[in-house]
């Protein structure tokens, strides 16, 4: 089993190029069903859980192209089923996207219920409810999801009772072209949200409001083929700039959307860093050790929940002590154990972990257990003293595009190791 190693204590230094967003391109990938003409999507990150959702397509009959590592063309005119039941698709949460596009698209579809990382419960009630209000019948059982219309599917005013990104893709995306017009409030604006919006405005939807949090949509009798490029990942940019933050290093952050990254810049402007910012880039400096701060995981525009975790892991060698505080997903502090192997004072009471800064971390042998959290356990052993190993770095890869060459890149000592002998090779050439 694939495993990374590490050796930590080298500051980070240099440039690193950020991917396309990929919780944009899930939602992307799946709008583009909704049409039988050719799409071209650009800056697709090259990671596992587009493979898995571009396999799920391909099993329904959509023939994908890869033009290149980030570009494929796309085209759904061939579609012969809109039961989506590949092994694959059980194991990421966007699954549920494919539901709002072929409802929207054929009228019906059926879906194997939402898997990923395993952070807490991602009801998908808010998903039902817009579908019902649009006129379709929704049944869940055996482990998937049915959706069908009811005659026609018709426009309709839908609240939702929370803030939630997967609804209001699902809702747009059905609305999209449903008749009528559909009104979302209390509709989610993170950037993801906007792009799948531009996303469909580009094939001919006629969506208004997304990056608010009243959505207007009126629907169209159908969509045309388009070329789209995907906008760069927020947290991915995030994570290296935590890099940076955690390893008292100097690094640049390239094609990017600053304006996205504001609140995360905020957090580490509090915490003594220096940010420069540029039109596409910003650069990260950590000259000195950081300091405490707070932090509450909210919704678009607030600080993003799936930087809580490199948060946590930085602020476990900052000055002080911190409180985080998680108001999105009621499990997703399960990596603190990890990190308590390295040396860290954390207390986890409710829905807030409390860090009591510690000078330094020490080596371990780790274990992910989620995206985000296998991200800011390598971030740990970038900052501690010693070699660590990660295991199941397979939910690691399901987000991050070439994570250790872009960390070498920029000085860290990491490899990907799959035996005892790449790793007495590993720990004889550190030294």
């Amino acid at each position: 089993m694939e495993q990374y190693i590490i050796k930590g204590g080298n500051p980070l230094v240099g440039d690193v190029e950020i991917c396309g967003a990929k919780n944009a391109a899930l939602g992307i990938l799946a709008a583009s069903l909704m049409t039988d003409e050719t799409v071209v999507i650009e800056n697709l990150p090259d990671v596992s859980d587009i493979k898995v959702l571009i396999q799920a397509m391909e099993s329904i009959g959509v023939i994908v192209e890869h033009l290149d590592r980030h570009t494929v063309k796309i085209n759904s005119s061939m579609i012969n089923s809109t039961t989506v039941d590949s092994v694959y698709i059980k194991k990421i949460r966007a699954s549920y996207y494919m539901l709002g596009a072929l409802l929207g698209k054929y009228g019906r579809a059926e879906v194997a219920l939402p898997g990923g990382c395993n952070i807490g419960s991602r009801p998908i009630d808010q998903h039902t409810k817009g579908f019902k209000a649009l006129g379709a019948d929704v049944d869940i059982s055996h482990g998937h999801i049915t959706t069908a219309k009811t005659g026609k599917l018709n426009g309709n005013h839908i609240y939702l009772d929370v803030v939630t990104v997967g609804a209001t893709i699902n809702i747009m995306m059905a609305a999209a072209l449903a008749e009528g017009k559909t009104t979302i409030e209390n509709a989610a604006k993170e950037p993801h949200v906007v792009d799948v919006a531009n996303f469909l405005n580009s094939m001919g939807a006629n969506v208004k409001g997304a990056g608010t949090d009243v959505i207007r949509i009126k629907g169209v009798e159908k969509l045309h083929g388009t070329t789209y490029s995907i906008i760069p990942d927020q947290i991915e940019a995030g994570t290296y700039m935590f890099a940076a933050a955690i390893t008292m290093g100097d690094v640049m952050i390239k094609n990017i959307i600053p304006k996205h990254l504001e609140s995360i810049s905020a957090k580490l402007i509090e915490m003594g860093c220096q940010i420069e910012e540029f039109d596409e880039s910003l650069r990260v400096v950590a000259s000195k050790r950081l300091k405490h701060t707070q932090v509450k995981t909210l919704p678009y525009p607030g600080f993003p929940t799936d930087m809580q975790p490199q948060v946590v892991a930085t602020l476990s060698v900052c000055d002080g002590t911190s409180i985080v505080t998680e108001s999105i997903f009621e499990n997703r502090f399960k990596y603190v154990d990890e990190l308590t192997k390295m040396g860290t004072r954390i207390k986890v009471e409710g829905n807030s972990a409390i860090i009591e800064g510690v000078d330094r971390l020490t080596s371990a042998s780790l274990s992910a257990p989620d995206l985000r959290a296998g991200a800011a356990l390598v971030l740990a052993a970038l900052a501690a003293d010693g070699i660590s190993t990660i295991d199941d770095i397979v939910y690691i890869e399901r987000g991050y595009e070439d994570f250790p060459e872009k960390l070498k890149n920029l000085g860290a000592m990491i490899e990907i190791v799959s035996s005892d002998q790449e790793i007495n090779k590993f720990k004889l050439k550190v030294g």
